[in-house]
């Protein structure tokens, strides 16, 4: 075409290409069927509506199951709960202890309780009660997740499932149980309003102390009726509804920080959902709960054998509160008639019949507790809860409030021995290992506070040995031998033997080895049986049998356990036979069988402690202060018309009284000990005690009185009045003594002043050297105390 001649017109729709552009290649044939790029792209398409279809499927499934579920479930008559039987409670031979008593609930109308009390409760179960659905499938699916990965059985129920739990099912952990639960909550919450449904939940929640319903804890708690609680008292009793007997802080005075929490939860929930002014929040005081008057039936040892079964059921996951409080089993204890019997002659004659409260006021102080234990089985088979269940509720062999002072000494050599520990010097410590028994020496190698704790008395020793400080109790050694092992291996070595982690101030500190911690007497009959029955240890146990409708219930199954070597327990139990023969515990030789054990006293002497066992028998006996009107611990000198009382003295009396009398007619059987290379021989002390008075360690129990914690800032316990003086000169090195082979004699108290044999430098575990020997002193003078050893000792 020429440039001169017209473009041709352009067809509609068509435009000519550009001939600088290059041209656009053809599509691509459409790919076969089942080739790769359209199978990817097909694939997620396919999963997709997989997905969407079990969706459907999954849906229908569920809403015919809630549809079939809410029509085949009815609302049920209420349970038998309201009409409870009695639990009948039996000695090992089928004898019976107790029967308890009825339930006890009077329902109230919701007008009669204070809208503060109910708002506590809301703030303690259920904060969205009043908007919330009668179910809460999230709270469940939760509940059971944390339940099932070990975080604490949760139920995850509104009060509206609790309500149908409490009076309409019963408190069993199963999926039927809790798959009628959601249905009947859901049919109750269409056909009953919301008030009527709080008000069935608040008389009929159980809150302990066999207190059915809000008015029944109000009078058990308060002495009140439900109509006249305040705020306080309100959120208290709202914290029980969780666990009542883990809030009761007069049942168990261990629990008070625990429900104070609960307590302060309640009411800072309150505030928050603006059921309480921060005004009035702040100037509400917690409201101490009274003693429960306990039923007359259960009088005597009776209701504190109920009280220490129950919580044993409870807590080993037998029975829930609910379930038990609803009766109608029948449980066979551990308890054998005789021996129980035994123990509570011992006390009445040792202590009860001594009492005078008229003419010494310091007796009004007095309380005792005990426990005995099988070592080979773990079985409790005796226990002395206190002078009377319906005139002293807390249960004194169970509780854990008291120190246990120089009771805890032996779980520090065990654990000296289970770990091969050795001392600053670097000597493997045995009963003849050699330390420094000066009054308030600083423990060496402790990277902590300065501690320097005191001995009884302040009395000085020179270098002796681990055996001859156990004997006498000697705090400084003790400390520092702690301190050689480790706390940290101490604390597991005591809680191995028995006694539970959480036992309250059982710190990983020099002290530890003193005895701050507040083990109850059941808890230390346990550990001494693990050291009885050569470090093999059995849980004890407080139930043989239970059976309901005749049929019998799941018990723990014993799991007995080598926790430490037998050469560790064996160990001690020789060191702690020289306490019964010769040292702080000779009062014990009354059970006129080989015996060991260890005497304990606590800070101020508000405890006085005995251990001990056979190798048929393991009791704990212990005398505690406490002053009945305002609960709080008492010093007890002067009480029962002594000067002290230590746990060498009662304690160790009313212990050999009762295994006499627990083992008459059995074989008296010596121990079967298999101990470590030397820990059977004896050597004479290298020095004899220097006290910096003249009280005599003979008459008084050197004890381990000075407890406090680590550092300077601690808490010190009082001391007695300074004694006068007398002036320490230092002293030759001397030779050390020649080890006995033959059987050891009984020890001079005294070294005359011209009896000095020059021997070298004794080896010690002070990790500072050899000591600087101390000066010999004449005899002390004999104190008012009687002399607890045997005539020619």
């Amino acid at each position: 075409m020429r440039d001169d001649q017209p473009a041709p017109p352009h067809r509609p729709g068509w435009t000519p290409r550009d001939p600088t552009v290059p041209a656009t290649p053809p599509p691509p044939p459409p790919a076969p069927p089942g080739a790769p790029g359209r199978a990817r792209r097909s694939r997620p398409r396919r999963i997709l509506r997989a997905l969407l279809r079990t969706t459907l499927v999954g849906t229908v499934l569920l809403a015919a199951a809630f549809v079939a579920g809410y029509l085949l479930v009815d609302i049920p008559p209420a349970n038998a709960t309201a009409t409870a039987q009695s639990n009948i409670y039996l000695y090992r031979d089928g004898s019976q202890i107790a029967r308890d008593g009825e339930v006890n609930r009077e329902n109230v109308r919701l007008a009669h309780i204070p809208l503060t009390v109910q708002h506590a409760v809301l703030a303690a179960e259920d904060r969205d009660f009043s908007s919330a659905r009668a179910v809460d499938p999230k709270a469940m699916v939760r509940a059971a997740w944390n339940t099932l990965t070990g975080k604490g059985r949760q139920s995850g129920s509104t009060i509206t499932q609790q309500y149908v739990k409490n009076y309409y099912l019963g408190q069993e952990q199963t999926v039927t149980r809790k798959v009628k639960e959601f249905f009947i909550a859901i049919k109750l919450n269409r056909e009953k309003s919301k008030d009527e449904i709080l008000e069935g939940y608040l008389n009929t929640s159980y809150f302990g102390r066999n207190a059915y319903g809000i008015q029944a804890a109000a009078r058990a708690y308060y002495g009140k009726e439900a109509s006249e609680l305040d705020t306080g008292e309100g959120a208290y009793l709202a914290s029980l509804l969780n666990a009542p007997s883990a809030y009761d802080i007069a049942t168990h005075p261990e629990n008070r920080p625990r429900a104070l929490a609960r307590w302060n939860y309640v009411l800072d929930g309150m505030v928050k959902e603006r059921w309480l002014s921060p005004a009035d929040r702040a100037t509400t005081t917690f409201p101490t709960p009274q003693t429960a008057p306990p039923a007359t039936g259960l009088s005597g040892q009776r209701g504190y054998i109920v009280q220490a079964v129950e919580d044993y059921l409870t807590a080993n996951g037998v029975l829930d509160e609910n379930t038990l409080a609803g009766g109608g089993h029948r449980i066979t204890t551990t308890l054998e008639k005789e021996k129980q019997d035994a123990l509570v002659t011992a006390v009445d004659d040792k202590v009860m019949s001594r009492l005078d409260p008229a003419r010494n006021p310091v007796d009004r102080y007095v309380r005792v507790g005990g426990a005995a234990i099988e070592p080979s089985t773990g079985r409790v088979v005796a226990m002395y809860g206190g002078i009377d269940y319906t005139r002293q509720y807390v249960n004194n062999a169970t509780r854990r409030d008291y120190q246990v002072g120089s009771t805890f000494k032996p779980f520090v050599l065990t654990a000296a021995i289970e770990h091969t520990s050795l001392t600053q010097d670097g000597e493997p410590i045995t009963p003849n290992t050699y330390y420094d028994g000066a009054d308030k020496r600083p423990v060496q190698g402790w990277h902590g506070a300065h501690y320097a704790p005191a001995n009884e008395d302040d009395a000085s020793y020179g270098a002796i040995t681990v055996r001859t400080a156990t004997d006498d109790s000697v705090n400084t050694v003790y400390a520092q031998m702690a301190v050689d092992v480790g706390p940290a291996k101490v604390k597991e070595t005591a809680v191995a033997l028995g006694l539970p982690a959480r036992t309250p101030d059982l710190n990983g500190s020099p002290s530890i080895a003193l005895g701050p911690a507040t083990a109850s007497a059941l808890d230390m009959a346990e550990a001494y049986a693990t050291l009885a029955n050569h470090g093999r240890h059995n849980t004890y146990t407080l139930v043989e049998r239970i059976t309901k409708d005749g049929q019998d219930l799941n018990l723990p199954s014993p799991d007995p356990r080598q926790v430490v070597s037998r050469e560790a327990a064996d160990t001690t139990t020789h060191v702690l036979r020289g306490v019964v023969e010769s040292g702080t515990g000779t009062a014990a030789l009354a059970a006129g069988r080989p015996a060991a054990g260890k005497t304990g006293t606590a800070e101020d002497d508000k405890a006085a402690w005995f251990a001990g066992y056979t190798p048929d028998l393991a009791t704990v006996v212990t005398i505690l202060g406490q002053d009945p009107d305002t609960a709080e611990q008492k010093p007890l000198y002067g009480a029962l018309g002594q000067n002290r009382i230590n746990g060498g003295g009662t304690p160790a009396e009313i212990w050999g009284h009762f295994t006499r009398e627990a083992l008459a007619g059995t074989q008296a059987r010596d121990f079967e000990l298999e101990l470590g290379e030397g820990a059977d021989e004896w050597l004479e002390p290298l020095d004899p005690p220097q006290p910096e008075g003249p009280a005599q360690k003979d008459q008084e129990e050197p004890e381990d009185e000075r407890l406090g914690q680590a550092g300077p800032n601690g808490p010190r316990q009082p001391r007695l009045p300074d004694l006068p003086q007398t002036p320490q000169l230092p002293r030759p090195e001397k030779e050390p003594l020649p080890r006995r082979e033959t059987e050891p004699q009984p020890r001079a108290e005294t070294v005359q002043p011209d009896q000095q044999p020059p021997p070298p430098e004794p080896r010690t575990g002070t990790g500072t050297g050899t000591p600087e020997q101390p000066a010999p002193q004449p005899p002390r003078p004999e104190t008012i105390q009687p002399d607890p050893r045997p005539p020619g000792q």
